[in-house]
C-alpha cells in the first residue's frame, strides 16, 4: 500500500505545482504579480494537510515576493480548493528555492575556466 500512497502524493504535487502556475497570475498583489515566479517543486505531507512550496524568482526583489506570497496565502488556498479535488486543502507553506542561481553561478564560473 505505501506505493500507493506515494504515487497519489506524487500525482497531487504535480496538479498543485500545475495549478499554483496559473494561480500565480490572477494574484492582483503587485509584488506577486509584477514579478516572474517560477514553481519548482511541491512537497506535499503523506497526510495531504501541508504543502510546501519551493519557488524562485527572477530577478531582483525575492523579499517583496516573499511578503506577496505571504499575504495572498488565503487567496492561493481558496483557488486551489475550487480547482482541485481533494477532500481537504492543504495549509501552504512558500519557501524560497535558490538552486536556479546556484546554477547559473556554476555555468558562469565553468564558463570563465575556459
Amino acid at each position: 500500500m505505501p506505493k500507493k500512497n506515494n504515487y497519489h502524493t506524487g500525482r497531487v504535487n504535480e496538479e498543485m505545482a500545475r495549478e499554483l502556475t496559473e494561480i500565480l497570475r490572477a494574484v492582483k498583489d503587485p509584488r506577486v504579480s509584477k514579478s516572474f515566479i517560477s514553481i519548482l517543486r511541491v512537497d506535499t505531507a503523506a497526510d495531504l494537510r501541508n504543502a510546501t512550496i519551493h519557488y524562485s524568482v527572477l530577478g531582483e526583489g525575492r523579499d517583496e515576493v516573499k511578503k506577496g506570497l505571504k499575504s495572498a496565502t488565503g487567496f492561493i488556498r481558496r483557488e486551489l480548493a475550487m480547482r482541485l479535488n481533494l477532500r481537504a486543502t492543504p495549509e501552504l507553506c512558500f519557501v524560497y528555492d535558490d538552486s536556479i542561481e546556484h546554477g547559473a553561478h556554476i555555468a558562469k564560473l565553468l564558463e570563465d575556466l575556459k
